[in-house]
């Protein structure tokens, strides 16, 4: 599994903005993020968001986003546009669901898929969101923590 794309964001642009216009935080891509265990990525929305935490970090799948782009014609959507931290190459992430499992030495544990929501359908297209569904990504605890980079 090759890490391709680093995200964090300081705050919510869409969990628990239901039934409210979406939030305007500026997502970054970074080369490398720093990982601690059972409280989240330093510098991002859900670090200590709550305890025992089901997304402290949030992975998708390079070739699921690459078969969006295609399904709805939108060659140009940016990688960020799936609100998830860590884009993965080469990685059949239902499959880790239940599961211990470590990226480049950080110990994650696969806790469920990252549900799509209703805000895909603005974010991407109308249809993202039913599209999505079993392919929205894999939410993680961080069971022993470390830094994560990109790969070249």
């Amino acid at each position: 599994m090759k890490i391709r794309h680093i995200f964090i964001s300081p705050g919510h642009n869409f969990f628990g903005h239901h039934g409210k216009p979406a939030g305007e935080n500026q997502i970054a891509e970074v080369e490398s993020v720093e990982c601690v265990a059972g409280r989240g990525i330093v510098g991002d929305r859900f670090l200590d968001h709550a305890e025992n935490y089901k997304g402290q970090i949030t992975l998708f799948s390079l070739e699921t986003f690459e078969a969006m782009k295609r399904e709805f014609g939108a060659p140009d959507m940016a990688p960020s546009a799936m609100r998830r931290n860590i884009i993965v190459e080469d990685a059949d992430l239902p499959t880790l669901v239940g599961k211990r499992f470590a990226l480049q030495g950080v110990e994650l544990e696969g806790v469920e898929e990252c549900k799509p929501c209703h805000w895909m359908d603005g974010a991407i297209a109308p249809g993202a969101e039913a599209w999505m569904r079993g392919r929205g990504g894999l939410r993680c605890r961080i069971v022993a923590g470390g830094t994560l980079r990109r790969d070249a």
